[in-house]
């Protein structure tokens, strides 16, 4: 084990060691963040795996002590729920982030990757001795429970995680609690996990069941979060949970583990009563998502503000974006750097004319992370290609439906749809839309291009029919955010983390690239992200990985003028641009990823 480990295996963070040693001195401490010990949950650490864990263990510990002095700073600054939505949330995103490098250092040495990690993401504060830190007015007192989880970006009356209720302070009826089903997405379990599969899946079901007998003895006790911090949160945590032991029981089985369980361990309430629930502070009762003091937002960090004025529709409002997520592209310098192609390189490109999704083919699931989960994505895709793309597809019902593509090619190409703000569309009332606050009119883009390019120094493989790539992060801090937003005629300069204004007579344009070195044995992998990965700077392929051709989406737009559009997002992430993404299932067979192989090793500009 790596000796590092040992000396942080106390469980004190650089928050809770500050605070010891006040408390040590007789010194009443001000407010720091503490959060979950890492080290002391990862064993042995594999040789090949010790140098990435390291780094990201050091990482860790500078994250909490940079959001330490960001609360010092800051004392005194913003509204009741400043702390959690300026400091905590983006803390814990930043947290979530490296406790999936950590999972994947392991993964990649071939070890069983640690349990439970992205449980230690949340952190919380420690108060002083006066009462005044984060569990007097911040999130109604109580950010130890866990309810920071999703949605945390509401005021001190909401903070329902993803819950989408509205209704929570248990006010009324008890209500029911009701979890999305596990075993319709476990397909075939082996033989050799049958039995811990069934155990745990009993053990579910046992949870939920404690769970609603909690809800209706407290029935009119707490505030109006006592549901979601007492009950929710803590059953969403001990789901999760088992559903890692049910993955765990597959990999020891040598099978395929199933993909994205961990998305089902949030339930939600179902009231009896919802008139006497807290949707009555809220101003809006549609979503469950507003701000409980009438939509206005909480004022603390300018976060919550709405729509900038562009009130949501089917009772919901949206949250976000803010003035501040959008920059005039002319203030942006050149940065825009691609390697030079050397002389073994791969000159060649081959575009796919798909359509701009003029059928309008729309959902808001995701085949690719929620398979079987209806609303998976909980925002609206816009889908070029193949035609039958929903939660249900498999390969054989893809390879089967027909395809917008002229080449005759099936592939799968969906991303976030654009929206014109302070408008209404079809899905105002629907889930994906209004309901999980994406709310505006969908734009059509005005070109969409779909092209594969070569490799700068060497010759391209073919890509494995039915590979699946995502590129981008749809959560704020997540791993490998690449969103790339930019201007016609300013395509040399890129933004990730705003959305860019342009000067009239220049067009929105959205750049996704796609991962394109392939690890040349699988077609997706856990997290959906190990099987592909970036070239280097040089362009080349890391060690292990393939140059496979590298497919690039361009999306141009024709958006309002002003800070008036945002790309769909799930109802926590504000329409931040940083969480833009793309989508891909390759459905080419071997005859037509031959020609664009074979285009772009000739140095061909092919169609």
């Amino acid at each position: 084990m790596l000796t590092a480990l040992a000396v942080m295996s106390s469980g004190l963070t650089a928050g809770t060691a500050d605070a010891a040693a006040n408390e040590a001195s007789g010194m009443a401490f001000a407010p720091t963040i503490s959060c979950p010990s890492v080290a002391d949950r990862l064993d042995q650490v594999p040789a090949r795996a010790q140098a990435e864990v390291q780094r990201n263990l050091q990482l860790l510990e500078s994250q909490v002590a940079e959001a330490n002095r960001r609360l010092a700073s800051s004392a005194g600054q913003g509204g009741p729920n400043f702390v959690q939505n300026a400091i905590l949330g983006p803390l814990r995103d930043k947290r979530a982030a490296t406790l999936q490098r950590i999972q994947i250092a392991f993964q990649r040495a071939g070890a069983q990757e640690p349990t439970g990690l992205q449980g230690l993401a949340g952190c919380t504060v420690q108060d002083d001795e006066t009462g005044n830190g984060n569990n007097g007015d911040q999130n109604n007192g109580d950010q130890g429970n866990e309810n920071q989880g999703d949605g945390d970006q509401g005021d001190g009356n909401q903070n329902n995680g993803n819950q989408n209720n509205g209704n929570q302070n248990n006010g009324g009826a008890a209500g029911q609690i009701s979890c999305p089903d596990v075993a319709d997405r476990l397909g075939q379990v082996p033989a050799r996990a049958q039995a811990e599969v069934q155990r745990n899946l009993q053990l579910l079901e046992s949870q939920v069941a404690e769970a609603n007998r909690r809800l209706a003895s407290s029935a009119g006790q707490g505030g109006p979060n006592f549901v979601q911090n007492a009950i929710l949160g803590p059953l969403r945590d001990k789901r999760a949970a088992t559903l890692q032991r049910i993955q765990i029981a597959f990999q020891r089985a040598g099978a395929q583990a199933p993909a994205s369980l961990r998305t089902l361990a949030t339930c939600e309430l179902r009231n009896g009563n919802p008139g006497n629930g807290n949707g009555g502070n809220n101003g809006n009762n549609g979503g469950g998502e507003n701000n409980g003091d009438g939509g206005n937002g909480n004022g603390g960090d300018g976060e919550n503000n709405g729509n900038n004025g562009n009130n949501g529709n089917g009772g919901g409002q949206a949250r976000g974006p803010v003035p501040a997520d959008f920059v005039d592209i002319r203030s942006v310098q050149p940065n825009v750097r691609t390697p030079r192609t050397q002389q073994n390189g791969s000159r060649g490109t081959f575009s796919v004319d798909c359509g701009r999704n003029e059928g309008r083919i729309f959902n808001s699931d995701n085949v690719i992370v929620a398979p079987g989960v209806s609303n998976g994505a909980q925002h609206t895709h816009d889908y070029v290609g193949n035609e039958s793309t929903n939660n249900q597809s498999t390969n054989e019902s893809l390879l089967a439906a027909s395809t917008t593509c002229r080449n005759g090619d099936k592939s799968t190409h969906y991303w976030p749809v654009l929206r014109a703000l302070g408008q209404e569309e079809f899905d105002a009332n629907r889930r994906g839309g209004g309901l999980d606050l994406n709310v505006g009119k969908i734009l059509t883009p005005v070109a969409v291009q779909i092209t594969f390019k070569g490799n700068p120094t060497g010759k391209v493989v073919a890509a494995p029919q039915f590979l699946r790539i995502i590129t981008g992060n749809a959560r704020v801090g997540g791993a490998e955010a690449n969103a790339g937003w930019t201007c016609t005629g300013f395509e040399n300069r890129q933004l990730t983390d705003k959305y860019p204004l342009c000067p009239r007579g220049s067009r929105l344009v959205r750049v996704f690239d796609f991962q394109s070195c392939w690890d040349g044995q699988n077609v997706d992998s856990a997290n959906h992200r190990t099987h592909v990965t970036f070239p280097q700077a040089d362009g080349s392929c890391p060690q292990g990985f393939q140059p496979i051709p590298a497919l690039e989406h361009r999306l141009v737009y024709n958006v309002p003028q002003g800070p008036n559009f945002a790309v769909d997002t799930f109802p926590e992430e504000l329409h931040k641009p940083v969480t833009d993404h793309s989508d891909f299932i390759n459905l080419m067979n071997e005859q037509q990823m031959g020609r664009v192989v074979d285009c772009i090793n000739s140095g061909r500009r092919c169609r």
